[in-house]
């Protein structure tokens, strides 16, 4: 399949590391930046984060909140995103991106999806100001 041609490269690259591999690189480091991005049930946080060594990375993580008997949790996904692998990883999403929006669903308007930032903040206000 395209999509395996695309992104295995960079799957394989990113996979061939392990956490022993990284230990030295960083220790859950001091966050730098960070971006929250909504999107329905999830919510996706870029953060940027330096090593011991002062050198970046980024982490990439999937939050979904999930109902459980006593309330509810966070379920997450993380990926440590180095440097070096930068530009594969992003020239692979656009490129998968590319071919969902060109080739799958040419005829779906994805700006429709697009929301503002003040759709966000007034969807999280009426979040937490629901009444018992």
């Amino acid at each position: 399949m395209l999509k395996d041609v695309i992104l295995q490269p960079a799957i394989q690259h990113l996979t061939d590391r392990t956490v022993e591999d990284n230990k030295d690189r960083f220790v859950e480091g001091e966050e730098i930046y960070s971006k929250r991005v909504r999107a329905g049930k999830r919510t996706y946080f870029f953060d940027v984060k330096s090593t011991r060594g002062n050198d970046y990375y980024l982490t990439i993580t999937e939050s979904k909140k999930r109902m459980r008997d006593d309330g509810f949790v966070y379920e997450k996904h993380k990926i440590f995103l180095y440097k070096e692998d930068f530009g594969k990883f992003l020239e692979a999403l656009q490129e998968a991106v590319a071919h969902v929006k060109g080739d799958l669903m040419p005829d779906v308007d994805f700006s429709q999806f697009d929301r503002k930032e003040d759709d966000e903040q007034l969807e999280s206000v009426s979040e937490e100001l629901k009444w018992d």
